[in-house]
Order: C-alpha cells, then sequence, then structure tokens
C-alpha cells in the first residue's frame, strides 16, 4: 500500500515544480537562460514574480508610470535594464536597490521631468546611462556624484536649462568619455566648470542645437576645442549656432561666422593656453635643435617662458637647465646644445604681453632617436662574394697544381706483385658448406696494391721510359706453385 503511494507523490511534486517554473518564468514575457524579454507586453507595472538569473531584463514598450522600491531586488545578477518607451515620470527612493550590478539602464523615451539624486543611488557600476528624449528640465546636484565607472551619459532631446558640470571632476569620473547634452535648452554655462572637466570628458562634451547665448567666453572654449581637433565639434559643425544679444531669431553659426567675435581676446577668457601651433620634430641623438615661440599673441615686446619635459620652466631670466645645455633665449628660441633621448616629450612655449592681459601657447613634440650605426651597402656586398665563389671554383676545376715542376704528366706507376698475407683473412665460406674447407684448407687470395716508386727517387718519368708491366701472383700451397702473369692472369 505504501509502495502503491510513491508514484502518486512523485506525480505530484512534478506537477509541483512544473506550476513553480511557470510562475517564475511571467506568462507575457520569453525566458531563457541570461534574458528575460517582456518587451511590447502591455504591462502598467513589473510582473510579480521574475526569475533571478538573468542578465538582462527588458521592458520596453510597454505602458509602466512608476517604478517602486526595491522593483528589482530579487534578480541580484542584473546587468542590463531596458526600460525605454514607456510612461515613466518618476523612480521610487531605493528602486534599485540589491540591484548594485547594473551596467547599462535605458530609461530612453519616456516622461521623467527632473532626475533627482536620489534616482541611481548605488549604481556604482553603471557605466551607460540613457535618459534621452524625456521632458527633463532639471537635473539635481549630486545626481552623478556616484557613478564612478560612468563611461557615458546621454541627456539629449531634453529641456534642460541647467547642468551640473561641477560634479563632474577627475577623482569622480574618470572613465567618462562622453557626455552629450544636445537639442536642449541651454543658454549660459559655467565655462569655468566646463573647463575643469576631465579632459576625455571636455572631448565627448555635445553641446549642439543648444540656444547658447553669443559672447566671448562661450567662444573662446569651443575655439580652444577646435585646436585640439574635438570629434563634438568636427561632427556637428553646421549645428552649432548661437544667439546674439539673447535673440533666437538673429541665431548664427559661430564655428563659420566669426566675425561677430573679432573683438574678443580669445586666450583672455581661457583659464588654460590656447594651443595655436604644434608641430613634430625629430632628431637625432647628439644634434643641436632649436625650437621657436612663433604664435598668434602679436604683441612687440612679449615675454617667454618654456615648460620642458623633466626640467621645468626655463626662461631667459633664469638661465637654461640642466648646465646650460637646454637654453632659453630673449626671442622666444629654445636651444637644446647636445640632444640626449631622455629630452624627448612635449615642449611648451607660453607667450605674454607685455601688459600681461594676453598670453599664447606653442607646442612643438620632440623626439630623440639614436643615430643608426655604419652600415654597408648588402646588395653590393652580396654581389662581390658570388663573384670571389665564382673565381674560387674555376680555379678549383681548372687550375689544380700538378705535383711536381715538368711539364708532361706523368705516366702509369709501376706496380710490382704484392703476395697476400695468408694469416690475415678468414675464409668466408659459409658456415653450413660441407667438405669445402676440408679440400681446400690453405686457400688464399692475393690482392695487389700499386706502390709508387719511392719517394727520394726523382718523380718525373723520361718520355721514352715504359712503364713497368704490372705482375699478378697466384700461390696455390697444395701444388706448390707460384705463378706470375704478365699482362693476365693465368691459372
Amino acid at each position: 500500500m505504501a509502495a502503491g503511494a510513491w508514484p502518486g507523490l512523485s506525480l505530484l511534486s512534478l506537477c509541483f515544480l512544473l506550476r513553480g517554473s511557470e510562475e517564475t518564468c511571467p506568462s507575457v514575457c520569453m525566458c531563457t537562460a541570461d534574458t528575460l524579454s517582456c518587451s511590447s507586453s502591455g504591462l502598467s507595472r513589473l510582473p510579480r514574480r521574475m526569475p533571478s538569473s538573468p542578465l538582462t531584463l527588458d521592458l520596453s514598450y510597454n505602458h509602466l508610470t512608476w517604478l517602486g522600491p526595491r522593483g528589482f531586488a530579487g534578480m541580484p545578477r542584473l546587468e542590463t535594464l531596458r526600460i525605454a518607451h514607456n510612461q515613466l515620470a518618476s523612480l521610487a527612493h531605493d528602486v534599485f536597490l540589491n540591484a548594485s550590478g547594473l551596467r547599462h539602464l535605458d530609461l530612453s523615451s519616456n516622461r521623467l521631468r527632473a532626475v533627482e539624486r536620489h534616482y541611481f543611488q548605488g549604481l556604482w557600476r553603471l557605466e551607460e546611462l540613457v535618459l534621452f528624449d524625456n521632458r527633463i528640465a532639471q537635473v539635481e546636484g549630486a545626481t552623478l556624484s556616484g557613478l564612478s565607472s560612468l563611461k557615458k551619459a546621454y541627456f539629449s532631446l531634453n529641456q534642460i536649462t541647467d547642468f551640473p558640470f561641477f560634479s563632474i571632476r577627475e577623482h569622480s569620473h574618470p572613465f567618462l568619455t562622453m557626455l552629450d547634452l544636445s537639442s536642449n535648452r541651454l543658454a549660459t554655462l559655467p565655462w569655468e566648470d566646463v573647463k575643469a572637466m576631465p579632459g576625455s570628458a571636455q572631448r565627448g562634451l555635445y553641446l549642439h542645437n543648444n540656444s547658447l547665448l553669443c559672447d566671448c567666453s562661450m567662444y573662446g572654449v569651443f575655439w580652444h576645442w577646435e585646436m585640439k581637433g574635438f570629434d563634438s565639434l568636427e561632427d556637428f559643425r553646421e549645428d552649432h549656432v548661437c544667439a546674439v544679444r539673447g535673440d533666437a531669431r538673429s541665431a548664427v553659426h559661430f564655428l563659420r561666422q566669426r566675425r561677430i567675435f573679432q573683438n574678443c581676446t580669445v586666450s583672455n577668457t581661457l583659464s588654460l593656453p590656447a594651443v595655436v601651433l604644434l608641430s613634430n620634430l625629430v632628431i637625432f641623438e647628439g644634434e643641436r635643435a632649436r625650437l621657436d615661440c612663433q604664435t598668434s599673441l602679436g604683441d612687440k615686446e612679449p615675454s617667454f617662458a618654456w615648460l620642458t619635459p623633466g626640467q621645468g620652466y626655463v626662461d631667459p631670466a633664469g638661465g637654461g637647465a640642466d648646465e646650460n645645455r637646454i637654453t632659453a633665449f630673449a626671442n622666444g628660441t629654445l636651444e637644446i646644445a647636445a640632444a640626449r633621448v631622455n629630452d624627448s616629450g612635449l615642449y611648451t612655449c607660453t607667450a605674454v604681453d607685455a601688459r600681461r592681459t594676453r598670453n599664447a601657447t606653442r607646442e612643438v613634440n620632440v623626439t630623440v632617436v639614436r643615430p643608426p650605426a655604419d652600415s654597408f651597402n648588402t646588395g653590393y656586398t652580396t654581389l662581390l662574394g658570388c663573384a670571389v665563389t665564382t673565381v674560387l671554383i674555376l680555379m678549383y676545376l681548372y687550375l689544380t697544381p700538378c705535383e711536381c715542376g715538368c711539364c708532361k704528366p706523368p705516366g702509369p706507376p709501376a706496380v710490382p706483385s704484392s703476395v697476400y698475407n695468408p694469416g690475415a683473412f678468414v675464409s668466408v665460406s659459409p658456415a653450413g658448406s660441407p667438405g669445402e674447407g676440408a679440400k681446400f684448407p690453405s686457400r688464399h687470395v692475393a690482392f695487389l696494391e700499386p706502390l709508387l716508386e719511392e719517394q727520394n727517387q726523382s718523380r718525373c718519368l723520361k718520355a721514352n721510359e715504359e712503364p713497368l708491366p704490372i705482375q699478378w701472383c697466384w700461390e696455390n700451397p697444395a701444388v706448390n706453385e707460384t705463378v706470375f702473369l704478365d699482362a693476365g692472369i693465368k691459372i
């Protein structure tokens, strides 16, 4: 009886597990191993139960109007959250509690009117924040303070009139490379705060299609970025406009029409010097180099100061650096008497007018390389080696020296007979041949080798002298007979 109850209990447990798995994945969503997609599902609120394993959650194209606290607390592995194209107007406190692993957050195309400081608390790993195409008019000061890993932030197509540039600094946002504030309602910016942002953030700051006011401070910053070749200006050159005297109807393309800024002192508006010339110089180690300080300052009696890598400031009044090896002159020229490899780097010259109200700079990137070693012509050397080798081969083939001083070659040498020693060889008859060794027990074979004449005699033969005949000898101890053969072998 008990044994018969086990199959029923197992079936009930299986049904319970299947039902639980169905509740884990919402019926209107599609679940995979790492993704939970609930887009275009007509949702007006978050599903009650969601699996905890997905890395990506897609809630785009729904009707969500509000995100409550701890809305994603049950998904600690979540890295990508897309809630674009909804009707979100605000976010509750602690909405992202226990979701600190978020790296990509997309809240674009919603109805957010402000970005409050508590919205993104705890998201210290967030790398990409997408908020374009909302109705945002205000971004509170500490909104981005805790986002230390932020790389890209998109705030375009909103109604922003003020932005907390002061909260973006090198120590707080070291990885920020893009800040898109285009197509907003920015009129005046705190340019000093903008210039204090990290260089990578300035390079990726997009401000086109805003209602900026035309003034020297604004133009000076953009002129400085243009000299640096920032892509944010080059890619949208025609979309940078400003309003003259605040009148939007008199908007001008200030990067193309510069006449209205002809009375502006560009370098005076910048806390950082404006780089007007940038060049590269490559010299060999030990050579003398002269760097000029040509700028657009145009003053009759400017003063100059050079900033050298590793040596600090060098000016004519203070003398040279490194035991007068690097010297600055009154006309702005910097001389390096004998360049060294460690002199490589960026040399910056700052020119200041007599009233010390204007300045301009010039940068020269110097590279010192070691001179190449004395080299030879590899092709010529190879050709010469081939020629010498060919001559040596020809000499070996055709100019082999004679062994004597006579003109005629020697005749065949006399080859006297040589008798083979019977005890030096063992019979090579097969071991299995009976009677063969018994029939000829003392059979010997004589190998005749030619012998030259004695070394102390003359090695030249006369023309009429006949060579000695070759004699062959065969000894047969069985018959006690020795036969000498002349020019042949007789048995």
